[in-house]
């Protein structure tokens, strides 16, 4: 099932390069409006999810790719819906993991110039023009964050997460980040953070570390014993013409 936006280049850059007419920046705020509309129509009833973030830059023969695809695999027998940015790499292992467990895989898919299309392991997936829109619907209907290897946009949505949990804006839902060789550097950093005192000790508990796809598992386990997760039972309203 698609909800799909006509692609057109973003207009975030021209929104960004300073003060516009007052009209223009009505029509911006009118477009985002609708862009968070269609997202919450598209994904209302898919969760509970797993939002899994990586490269898209890893291909098939890249061993991040296969431990993704296991990984993804194992937690959609739990019975979440594996979700991602809908793209390549690290998305298109993540989405392909649950499709092959029987699983529910869904993407926010992101509208660039280049043209990103969704990769083929959707059930379901819906086209975002702005980041920032994107952003949120990932972590709105999310219960866990897994961080594989990734670049800027990787990072970003961790440290997103991660300020969200701290801040108590949203509950404290696991982050679990995986490969310790690849996040040794970031790590380290994170933790000159606290000796700094930039961040607290107890900071340091928002997130898991891990090479092991069981420890992984028995944290998400946790989470849905401690925040009572189960599959969502869609009662769509026809007056809204909603679909499961």
């Amino acid at each position: 099932m698609v909800d799909k936006a006509h692609k057109q280049p973003q207009n975030e850059i021209l929104f960004l390069e300073g003060p516009r007419s007052r009209w223009d920046d009505f029509k911006f705020v009118v477009k985002v409006c609708i862009e968070f509309i269609r997202g919450f129509r598209a994904l209302h009833f898919v969760g509970p999810c797993v939002t899994i973030f990586g490269s898209a830059r890893f291909g098939e023969d890249s061993p991040y790719y296969q431990l993704t695809r296991k990984l993804s695999g194992e937690i959609a027998k739990l019975g979440l819906t594996i979700m991602t940015g809908g793209g390549p790499g690290i998305m298109e292992a993540a989405n392909r993991g649950a499709r092959e467990a029987g699983g529910k895989s869904v993407g926010c898919n992101i509208v660039l110039p280049m043209e990103q299309e969704p990769n083929p392991y959707l059930d379901k997936w819906v086209d975002i023009r702005y980041f920032f829109v994107r952003k949120t619907l990932l972590i709105k209907y999310s219960y866990v964050f897994v961080i594989m290897p990734g670049g800027f946009g990787t990072l970003d949505e961790l440290f997103e997460a991660m300020t969200l949990i701290q801040t108590r804006t949203i509950k404290d839902f696991p982050v679990i980040i995986f490969c310790k060789d690849y996040h040794k550097d970031m790590l380290e950093h994170i933790e000159r953070m606290k000796e700094q005192k930039t961040i607290s000790p107890q900071d340091l508990s928002l997130f898991l570390v891990t090479d092991s796809i069981e420890e992984a598992i028995l944290h998400i386990q946790h989470s849905i014993n401690k925040f009572g997760l189960q599959p969502a039972k869609p009662h769509p309203l026809r007056w809204l013409f909603e679909k499961n």
